[in-house]
């Protein structure tokens, strides 16, 4: 095998990694301090299509972690890039909050209920009866049906919340379709990421904490991965996937070295 060329750039996922729970993981500022100081390209990325970068880069620094707004990547960014891609200008109805809409509007697509080119569902903890209903009716009428991501469900301090994956599960049992999801494991949240910074996969690193999600999708862009111990992924879990990252670390704190 050919070794690697030195890592130039970096991609991390956030929750596990940076954050968990709403508190920093011991090492995280040092390693974004070291980050920004070193002047490679990074991104903070994130499924969750909630927040806008903005919001998420104000949550950040409150918890002691400064990172630029431009350097926060979403599934929802990803998901607008993606639409952007295929259809500029289009319309959408979209079921999610101001991290989706913002992002969507960004692009110039028009959220409207009215005959959509696509059904966009992103995440939100107020999902509506009504607007399932629509989006159900919309996909049957002929729209497209786009997922910001594939979490089944989310973190929260009294349990796991029903995520986008779970809820585009009941319309696709309602509808008999499938969605597109843009979000990880999907390599293409990885490579739009890439694009963003001008960086190129064979010498970017991808931190994640599950191995169905950021190991899987830094393995299909063609990067480097490493998984820390600090989020969902147990090491007795690791041998079960029929894919291993390059490293296993108990946390960012042991990567701040290589950068």
């Amino acid at each position: 095998m050919a070794e690697r060329k030195p890592i130039e750039s970096w991609l991390t996922d956030m929750d596990g990694v940076l954050m968990h729970e709403g508190v920093p993981v011991p090492g995280a500022d040092a390693f974004i301090k070291r980050l920004r100081e070193s002047g490679k390209p990074f991104l903070v990325l994130t499924n969750n299509s909630i927040y806008t970068p903005r919001d998420l880069h104000a949550r950040l620094n409150r918890i002691g972690l400064e990172v630029p707004w431009e350097s926060i990547w979403t599934s929802a960014l990803a998901t607008a890039q993606f639409l952007d891609d295929q259809r500029p200008g289009g319309t959408a109805y979209v079921i999610g909050e101001a991290g989706l809409t913002t992002a969507l509007h960004d692009i110039g697509y028009v959220l409207t209920d009215h005959s959509p080119d696509y059904v966009v569902l992103g995440e939100t903890r107020t999902y509506s009866f009504e607007a399932l209903t629509k989006a159900i009716r919309l996909i049957n009428e002929g729209a497209r049906f786009i997922a910001t991501n594939p979490d089944e469900t989310g973190p929260s301090p009294q349990g796991a919340l029903p995520a986008t994956g779970s809820v585009a599960a009941l319309i696709t049992k309602a509808t008999g379709i499938a969605p597109y999801f843009v979000g990880k494991p999907n390599p293409l949240m990885m490579r739009h990421g890439l694009n963003v910074i001008g960086a190129h996969s064979e010498t970017a690193a991808m931190i994640g904490d599950r191995m169905d999600t950021d190991v899987l999708a830094g393995l299909e862009a063609g990067m480097e991965t490493f998984l820390v111990l600090t989020g969902l992924t147990r090491p007795d879990e690791i041998e079960r996937h029929p894919f291993r990252p390059s490293r296993v670390v108990d946390s960012i704190a042991d990567l701040i070295d290589l950068v």
